[in-house]
C-alpha cells in the first residue's frame, strides 16, 4: 500500500500514513494529533516494498 505524507493546518503536524488508494481517495485520513480531517497532502518520494530479495 502507498505511503502518503500530510500536514495538518489545524495543529501544523507533519506525518505519514499508509493507506490503500481507495481510502486515500475517499478522504479517510485524519491527523493523529488533533483528529483534523482537512489535511494538505505533501510531495514525497516514491517508495515501494516487495517480498523479493534483491
Amino acid at each position: 500500500m502507498p505511503t502518503y505524507e500530510y500536514r495538518c493546518p489545524k495543529c501544523n503536524k507533519k506525518f505519514s500514513l499508509i493507506l490503500s488508494i481507495k481510502d486515500h481517495d475517499e478522504g479517510k485520513a485524519k491527523c493523529p494529533k488533533c483528529g483534523g480531517k482537512k489535511l494538505e497532502q505533501q510531495i514525497s518520494l516514491f517508495q515501494t516494498k516487495t517480498s523479493r530479495k534483491s
